[in-house]
Order: structure tokens, then C-alpha cells, then sequence
């Protein structure tokens, strides 16, 4: 699973280029949070250029450096890598379509969820409720779900950081943490974000905003993303393994709309999968409810942004159709899809589990160390996570 000297090479290059873009970009932007959202390293110094136009014919060559790497999957992904940031730049040029958006930037199918889609998953969740006890329509099933797994908001520090200690442990069993305990995430809970939760590495704390409705399940599925084995796992591996010289250089970063954003999200949503984690009909209706979550996130954006309806009817939509996590999580949702510098990844969430538990279920028991290595250990996109040989 060691990538060769070639290909971390490759990576450091990749990685000052990146920045130079992501420096370009809070420059003529003004978007204080960047397309780099976190650099680990602190070490790397962006590569000064003077327009897109420079940038983008050091890509062209980077991209067909790439097909050059001796490891195939790194050929794969360092190409897309590099189209994504062409089309990045395609875009802030003001010339690439929503659609395009989805397709360049995350090399995911640009298409909503259908509605057959969400009608299964809506049949689902009915289904497992009825089996639960609850009664009327579906609506008023899951408003009656969501009342009694409610967390009550003084409580949900706690409930938060009692999870994320079992969440550590399991993790710590299957992927061992190169950490002691008292490096995991802590809470902080915030208010009027356009984010149900995120995860400030740098500072140790989920940032966990408390508009919507929150459930244990719900939290319970939050702290094993946002935290173990999700994105704190994710950097401090990449962080560490870097460190040690086993690991590219673009780990370090973290990097929206490019074509590690998917299994970046994937991963994370993989996590209650990866812990043996959904013990009730409870959790099983929150894996429905997420993944349907995720489903007319990307429904509401394409009315947005590729049908251009107006944003108080979508907004009427989402409500109409949303089941749970009340007015504060519709609100949330607006938010985060009305920005036009992350309003494709969406799509991230939408797809990303449906690129890495496949992958990862496919693999025997007794290789999942290596597969681990593979998943943690390099950035990936939703082709290339699938790439996996044990």
C-alpha cells in the first residue's frame, strides 16, 4: 500500500499549485473560507499566480504528468484532480453551467435525486415506522419519532460527547487512533449557521448547531462523521502519516469542489457501517432519514441553481417535504444551498456513501487493514475509492 517516491513527489507539487489557485481565488472572490478550507501542513507555500489563465496551463501540465504515476488509482485520481480545478477555474471565468458544476467539479452524474428515488426511500421509512408502532401519515410518523427521540437542548453536549467517547473506542479497535483519548473532538454548540455540524480540526471541536430538531440517532450519526471514524479520523491519519512520510501531500489539505469532496463526505457517512453501529429500528430510520436528507438537499439545489425557481418557493418545497429536523434545519439547508461557492456539494453527501460503503462492504474481513490504509491514506474520488485490490 506505500506509494512511491514519484507519486509523493507528484503530491507536493499538486499541493503548492492548489494553494496558488485557492490564494487567486480569496483574492479576486473575496470568499474568506477558500476552496482550501483547511491546510494541516502550514508549510507549503502557495504557487503565485497571476490569473487563471496562469494557473490553469500549470494544471494542463500536471494533468499530463499524471498519467505518468505508476500507481493506476493515483493516475485516476490526480487527472481528476486536475479537471476539477480546471473546471473550477472555468467556472469563476464565469463559463461553466450548474450541471457542469456537478459533473467537473465532483465527477459524480449531475442529476437530482429522482423522485422515484425519494419515493422509495419515503415507502422505507413508512414501512419501518408502521413496524415501530407509529401511526397516520408518514408525516405525522415522523413527527412523532422525532418527539420522542428528541434530545432536550441542555442535554445535548452531553449526550454529544458520550457518544463520541464509544465512537472513539470502537474506532480505536478497528483503526487504530494514533492519538491519545484526550486529543477527541469536543463540542460547541452554535446557532444560525448554514451547516448542521462541522468539524474544526485545528481547535479540536464539532461545531454543532442546534436550530434543527436534534434525535440520539441523529447526534449519534453526527459525532461518528464528524468525528470517529469520520473527519477527525480522517485528518489526524493523513496528518500523521504525512508527518511520517508515508502519505501525500495533498491530505493535508482539505479541498471543496474538487474530486476528493465525494469520499471525503463518503467516509464520514460510512462510519456507522464501518463501527458495526446501527443496532435499532431507531438507527436504521436515521440512515433513511440522512441519506433521504441528502436526496432533496440535491433536489432543492437544482431547482435553484440548474431550473432557477426563486428561492422562497424552493424554500416552500423543502418545508413541504423535509419530515424532520424542523423550520431550523430547512433554514440551515437554504443557507448552505444558496451560496454559490458550495452549492454543488451537496452532491458530496448524495453520492459519497453511495461510493464508499459499497466498496467497502466488498472487502473480506481479513483485508480491511489494508483497505483502511487505502481509504485513509491517499485522497480519492468516488472512482477511484472503487479501485481497491487486496
Amino acid at each position: 500500500m506505500m506509494l512511491s517516491d514519484k507519486t509523493l513527489a507528484y503530491a507536493e507539487e499538486a499541493t503548492t499549485a492548489i494553494l496558488g489557485v485557492d490564494a487567486l481565488y480569496r483574492r479576486e472572490s473575496g470568499d474568506e473560507e477558500g476552496l482550501a478550507v483547511l491546510d494541516m501542513s502550514g508549510q507549503h507555500k502557495p504557487e503565485a499566480f497571476s490569473s487563471y489563465q496562469d494557473a490553469r496551463e500549470r494544471f494542463e501540465t500536471l494533468k499530463t504528468r499524471a498519467a505518468g504515476l505508476l500507481e493506476l488509482d493515483r493516475a485516476l485520481y490526480y487527472r481528476q484532480f486536475c479537471d476539477s480545478t480546471l473546471n473550477f477555474m472555468t467556472w469563476r471565468e464565469g463559463n461553466l453551467a450548474f450541471e457542469d458544476q456537478i459533473s467537473g467539479f465532483l465527477h459524480v452524474p449531475a442529476q437530482p435525486a429522482s423522485e422515484a428515488e425519494l419515493d422509495k426511500m419515503r415507502a422505507e421509512m413508512n414501512t419501518l415506522l408502521n413496524e415501530m408502532g407509529y401511526t397516520g401519515d408518514l408525516a405525522a410518523r415522523c413527527a412523532a419519532w422525532e418527539q420522542k427521540n428528541r434530545v432536550p437542548a441542555d442535554e445535548v453536549a452531553d449526550v454529544f460527547e458520550t457518544y463520541m467517547s464509544e465512537a472513539w473506542d470502537r474506532t480505536n479497535q478497528r483503526l487504530p487512533i494514533p492519538a491519545p483519548k484526550s486529543d477527541a473532538m469536543k463540542v460547541e454548540t452554535i446557532s444560525g449557521m448554514a451547516f448542521n455540524a462541522r468539524c474544526n480540526y485545528k481547535t479540536r471541536t464539532v461545531e454543532l448547531n442546534i436550530d434543527p430538531i436534534l434525535t440520539y440517532p441523529g447526534l449519534k450519526h453526527l459525532v461518528t462523521h464528524e468525528g470517529c471514524p469520520g473527519h477527525y479520523v480522517q485528518f489526524k491519519l493523513r496528518e500523521t502519516w504525512y508527518r511520517e512520510g508515508t502519505a501525500p501531500a495533498d491530505g493535508m489539505l482539505s479541498i471543496v469542489n474538487t474530486s476528493s469532496s465525494t469520499t471525503f463526505e463518503g467516509i464520514a457517512d460510512n462510519g456507522l457501517v464501518m463501527l458495526d453501529w446501527i443496532e435499532t429500528d431507531d438507527d436504521r430510520f436515521q440512515s433513511l432519514m440522512s441519506r433521504y436528507r441528502a436526496g432533496i438537499g440535491t433536489a432543492a439545489a437544482w431547482k435553484l441553481h440548474a431550473l432557477n425557481e426563486p428561492a422562497e418557493k424552493v424554500t416552500d418545497w423543502l418545508r413541504s417535504v423535509n419530515l424532520a429536523g424542523g423550520e431550523g434545519w430547512v433554514k440551515n439547508r437554504i443557507r448552505f444551498l444558496t451560496a454559490p461557492q458550495r452549492s454543488v456539494l451537496i452532491w458530496s453527501y448524495w453520492q459519497g456513501e453511495a461510493s464508499v460503503t459499497p466498496a467497502y462492504l466488498k472487502v473480506p474481513v481479513e483485508k480491511r487493514p489494508e483497505f483502511y490504509r487505502y481509504l485513509y491514506g491517499r485522497m480519492h474520488s468516488p472512482q477511484s475509492v472503487a479501485m481497491f485490490i487486496g
